[in-house]
């Protein structure tokens, strides 16, 4: 469906708002507001901006992070008595999402909260008019931001929400005794505000308006945790796996959570960021309360005493206070806890600073977090002695301190475990109470969980080798050059000996054959090789034809193209030059295409009759997309699909009717979430055919959507054999006959079948092959498919948590589906399709320049091979299975970012990891920049794509898409599509220089700008190894960090109009031109499409329901016993949907915890 919507060119009004649009609003009232990017939205840096100015105006800022439901954005906004919520939404979906959240808070009595939005030319004008109709406060559009400054906005924001909730709707009080949540929340604000007419606290009693105290018909006792520690050491993750073990072990419990954070002394705005880390409160035995302590001086807030009071009287059976970070004298957490906990890391210095921490004379437990960390068994064991001082047990040995390691990140950690269940006895003890877990019993301090870091400590370095690696590759090469230039002088001396007779040339040549012979000497093995076989070489790129051997055939190429002038063109351009150094320095950094280091290309020649193009699609239902794959594909030889997928699938849900999955669904990608949507998705293609490859951009739930795949081109074969033996009208008939005894209808292709389809592929809906043809056959027919198909799945965990945001599982558990899947394609011979493509795109979309772009995309794929190798994996048996993904633009640094990133990894792989040359081959997809496309004089966006993919197929990219140009504003539409196609057809069957195939070798230019860049990767790979390799410097937020800065430079830069950009900060056009006032025409899926997928979702489990639990099961049993996944996905896909098996695999392997 397209939605037309007229783009009007705003004039800005004069507006008289009652507040500055400059200065920060000051509020009569304490504001505070709930902030989150909406459900399935990775995009965070807009709203991430929004709340920091909120903080800094004044107001208390409950922040959730990024792909939050309505369900939870609401909860949380009655919890904390906000306000205000203020949502970002650049996924789509945000029509039924806006509406949804304001039909919740009506129905939950919280309608006076304000909701406001954006998500900048995402939400049109006739979408915002309605969605202010439905109640929404303000959907905040491009123009508002334009003329009103993101500080009028906020100010706008502020001032709509400068009242007092108590004075909003009436309560009874009385219900805090009921555990309401409306109840609970107001009174903690009546507290905090000191609004005596509701409630107020003194003498240790809670007082009604009446004077009256607040209190429950009979008393219980209700242990309080207090947790405490230094800033950073890891609490709310602490403080969440603590409840976590609670709720699971403890089925009826009710816990309520306090967490306090400090105010900012200039403006009393505080950022309230403990609920980010929270993923177990999503309950309702769970409620959590965040305070602002509303001074500079303490860690507590005055009005936390009275809510822990009000805790109680609610009748909690568990509360947990956990405080702001503190110094080494804070200890406030003794005098209002029961259980004082002390958390802490190895990074507080010297020993000598241990006798400073007050907390350890008073907590009862000290927990040791991020343990994974260097120096960590150093500090346990001087803490132990430390607190062996401190209390004078002179004797006692130090495993009887109560120091507990723990590495709170890690999902199921040993250590979390024992501490949890040290806390429980310590419960037990002090009330005697008979608490007993069932999972978790051990509580001795855990001291072997450091053997679980997924880099091993001693290979933290690993970037800072390669770094040397390459670097001493360089000096290497420079010093054989010079060797060579020497040999070639002599050789030079004696050929011009030969022609001239002076009285000594016998001696004259002597001595010269004796250098001779000393230069020679000098040069190692492979330099002399490259030399005596040079001429050799020579000759055979001036032949006609070029003799390649692949596997176990020999390719013929032609080596010249002849041009409309009769010139013949040569494909390959050798180095003119019988200088030896000069040769020699040509082959150790650069050489030709297909020999190393691969600067100039991984193959010598590109492949005849298959271009690089990728044709990109995804949108609506598997049927719509299948559609436009067969339509970007007529007529071309190779079919190179692209998958995009709709956020719900990215991740990693099914869809569903409630409001705000169902306007996702479809959207901005197309919607899958069983083996048939996948079938029906690729029909048609025959997946096994060289000439076909499938590339899906998914990550988080990349191995399930994987395991469709496979699955997809294993029954592709099966229908293939059973045609080929004549059996294919009885498996019809086994097909009709499994249906009819379901009393179901059989699965169908519901769209008519497009051009091109010839519905290879469908036969097998609804079934598998394994159903219809023997095991020995289905095995033999499965391996031969594994071995043969062709492509790549993204699967990028790494770059996801530093850049875009789709993580859905723990990161280690996510790592560890990576390895499975790698292990799964070595022991079944995948040799060619990628198990992950490690992708700078997005890093790039993010904001990173091309050099940051690079380092760290080549620094996430080192740390791959890194944990792959800690696996036990050998080198050889999965690089050949990495590809990588980067983003194209028109800085010069873009020339070369292929042949740079070639040479890097080639050169790392054989001198630091002893590769094979397959290894050695950095392959890689290249796609034009998305954020280049410009709104703004639309058209000429098609003019940087093409000189973006120029640049791309100069520098020898594996595969190119190149953006439509109406993906500023839109999903492409087909004319669009068809445009950015002939862009780079244009550049391949048209283009004469695009005839040779290493244009950029012998530029001065090229040349210079290759060492630069390397230069400037290597030295941030010495950046990264500082801050503890990759996964060290994610935990510091570094690479997001850096993202965002030189996202704001480029921003900043555009804006001033320093940095040029045509139509959009400099040769503008007077007045709104025709291309401007023309219609936008939105991509949406239509309502019909969300329930057909819904309609054949519920189908699909209803003909599995007898098999899914089982093998759910199954699958869960897998993951606790450290098998592989992947192999057990295989089956797990063909009777459970896409959701069913991530929510089954988060009880097992922990949810994403997200990062503030």
């Amino acid at each position: 469906m397209s939605i037309k919507t007229e783009k009007k060119s705003t004039e800005l009004k004069e507006v008289k708002y009652p507040f500055s649009l400059t200065e920060p609003h000051k509020p009569t009232h304490k504001v505070r507001f709930v902030t989150a990017a909406s459900l399935f939205d990775g995009h965070d840096a807009s709203i991430n901006i929004m709340r920091r100015i909120l903080q800094s105006s004044g107001v208390e800022v409950i922040h959730l992070g990024h792909n939050r439901s309505v369900h939870e954005i609401v909860n949380c906004a009655i919890q904390e008595d906000v306000q205000g919520i203020a949502i970002s939404s650049y996924q789509g979906g945000h029509v039924e999402y806006f509406k949804y959240m304001i039909e919740l808070l009506e129905e939950q009595g919280a309608g006076h909260i304000k909701v406001f939005g954006g998500g900048g030319g995402v939400i049109v004008q006739d979408e915002i008019d309605d969605l202010h109709d439905a109640g929404v406060s303000r959907i905040f559009s491009v123009d508002d931001g334009s003329e009103m400054g993101l500080q009028g906005m906020i100010n706008y924001m502020i001032h709509e929400c400068d009242y007092d909730p108590v004075t909003k709707t009436e309560i009874d009080i009385e219900k805090v005794l009921d555990k309401e949540p409306k109840a609970i929340a107001r009174a903690i604000t009546a507290l905090e505000n000191g609004n005596e007419e509701l409630i107020s606290f003194s003498d240790k009693q809670l007082l009604k308006k009446d004077g009256k105290p607040l209190k429950a018909k009979s008393e219980k006792t209700i242990p309080v945790l207090g947790i405490t520690g230094t800033g950073g050491a890891g609490k709310s993750s602490l403080t969440d796996e603590i409840v976590l073990r609670f709720l699971t072990e403890f089925e009826d419990i009710t816990i309520g959570i306090i967490s306090v954070d400090p105010s900012k002394i200039k403006r009393g705005g505080a950022l309230l960021g403990d609920r980010i880390r929270m993923n177990s409160i999503d309950t309702e035995r769970v409620y959590m309360r965040s305070l602002a302590t509303r001074a500079s001086n303490r860690s507590t807030s005055a009005a936390l005493t009275g809510a822990i009071e009000l805790y109680k009287q609610a009748g909690f059976d568990l509360i947990i206070v956990e405080t702001s970070g503190i110094g080494q004298s804070g200890t406030e957490i003794v005098d209002i806890s029961d259980i004082p906990i002390y958390v802490m890391t190895s990074e507080y210095g010297a020993a000598t600073q241990l006798e400073k921490i007050n907390m350890l004379d008073l907590a009862e437990i000290v927990v040791l977090n991020k343990f994974e960390k260097k120096g960590s068994l150093d500090a346990y064991r001087d803490i132990r002695k430390q607190m062996i001082r401190n209390r004078g047990e002179w004797h006692a040995k130090p495993e009887d301190m109560p120091v507990y390691p723990t590495i709170a990140a890690q999902f199921n950690d040993k250590g979390v475990n024992n501490l949890f269940a040290a806390i429980v006895e310590k419960i037990n003890e002090r009330y005697s109470f008979e608490w007993e877990p069932k999972l978790y019993t051990d509580a001795s301090p855990a001291e072997d969980i450091q053997a679980q870091a997924i880099i091993p400590g001693k290979r933290v370095r690993y970037l800072s080798e390669i770094s040397e690696t390459i670097r001493n590759y360089h000096e290497w090469a420079e010093q054989q050059s010079e060797i060579a230039s020497r040999l070639s002088e002599v050789n030079g001396t004696l050929n011009q000996l030969s022609n001239w007779k002076p009285d000594n040339k016998e001696v004259l040549e002597n001595d010269l054959s004796k250098m001779k012979d000393h230069w020679i000497s000098k040069l190692d093995v492979a330099p002399k090789k490259i030399l005596d076989g040079w001429d050799d070489l020579y000759e055979r790129y001036k032949q006609e034809t070029f003799d390649v051997k692949i596997r176990d055939r020999v390719i013929k190429n032609e080596l010249y193209r002849e041009s409309l002038s009769g010139l013949k063109i040569p494909r390959v351009a050798m180095p003119d030059t019988k200088h030896e150094g000069e040769r020699l320095k040509f082959a150790l950094k650069e050489n030709l295409p297909g020999y190393f280091p691969y600067t100039a290309g991984v193959f010598p020649f590109k492949r005849e009759g298959e271009d690089p193009t990728r044709m990109f699609a995804g949108e609506g239902t598997p049927e719509r997309t299948n559609k436009r794959f067969h339509y970007v594909s007529e007529g071309l030889e190779a079919a190179r699909l692209s998958t995009a997928f709709d956020s719900v699938t990215l991740y990693g849900e099914d869809p569903g009717y409630r409001p705000d999955i169902y306007g996702k669904i479809g959207n901005s990608g197309v919607s899958i979430c069983t083996l048939d949507d996948m079938k029906k998705l690729y029909s048609g293609f025959e997946l096994t055919k060289p000439t076909t490859s499938v590339s899906m951009t998914i990550n988080g739930p990349a191995p399930m959507i994987l395991a469709m795949f496979m699955n997809t081109a294993i029954d592709q074969e099966v229908e293939r054999y059973l045609k080929a033996e004549g059996k294919w009208e009885q498996a019809i008939k086994d097909v009709k006959a499994k249906y009819e005894k379901l009393g179901l209808p059989v699965p169908k292709y519901s769209n008519e079948i497009p051009a091109g389809n010839d519905e290879f592929g469908l036969g097998l809906l609804g079934m598998t092959g394994d159903e219809v043809i023997d095991a020995e056959t289905y095995d033999q027919i499965k391996e031969k498919t594994l071995s043969s198909v062709r492509g790549t799945v993204q699967a990028d965990i790494l770059k996801e948590d530093q850049a875009q945001n789709t993580c859905i599982f723990s990161t280690e558990f996510a790592l560890k589906m990576m390895g499975d899947i790698q292990e799964y394609f070595t022991e079944h011979k995948v040799r060619n399709y990628y198990s992950v493509s490690i992708s700078g795109y997005h890093i790039a979309e993010a904001g990173a320049n091309p050099v940051t772009q690079a380092a760290l995309t080549l620094a996430n794929g080192f740390t791959y091979v890194e944990y792959y190798l800690a696996r036990g994996l050998n080198i050889d048996d999965f690089a050949h299975n990495l590809s990588f993904f980067f983003s194209n633009g028109l800085d010069p640094e873009y020339a070369v970012i292929g042949r740079v990133a070639r040479r890097i990894w080639a050169v790392a792989m054989r001198k630091k990891y002893e590769a094979n040359d397959r290894s050695q081959k950095l392959k890689y997809h290249i796609q034009t920049s998305g954020r280049s496309l410009h709104a703004q004089e639309i058209q000429f966006n098609d003019i940087r794509t093409t000189l973006q993919a120029l640049l791309a197929i100069y520098d020898n990219c594996n595969s190119l898409h190149t953006n439509a140009y109406d993906e500023a504003i839109t999903t492409p539409t087909e004319e669009s599509v068809r445009r950015a196609l002939a862009i780079q057809m244009i550049i391949n069957k048209e283009m004469g220089t695009a005839k040779n195939e290493n244009i950029n070798q012998g530029s001065y230019f090229i040349s210079e700008l290759t060492d630069l860049v390397e230069e400037a990767i290597l030295t941030e790979f010495d950046r990264i190894t500082e801050r503890g390799g990759v996964l060290g410097a994610m935990e510091s937020m570094y690479q997001r960090g850096k993202i965002q800065d030189e996202s704001l430079y480029y921003e900043t830069k555009k804006h001033t109009g320093e940095l040029p950009i045509i139509g959009v900060n400099t040769f503008l056009k007077e007045g709104a031109g025709d291309e401007e006032q023309k219609p936008i025409e939105l991509i949406r899926s239509t309502e019909e499409e969300k329930k057909q997928q819904i309609d054949n979702l519920e189908a699909f489990w209803k003909r599995n329901e007898d098999r899914n639990a089982e093998a759910i099961e199954r699958l869960k049993e897998v993951a606790r016993n450290n098998g592989n996944l992947f192999e057990e996905l295989m089956e797990t896909v063909k009777v459970a949907s896409l959701g069913q098996i991530s929510h089954a695999l988060y009880e097992v392997g922990g949810q994403y915890r997200r990062n503030m």
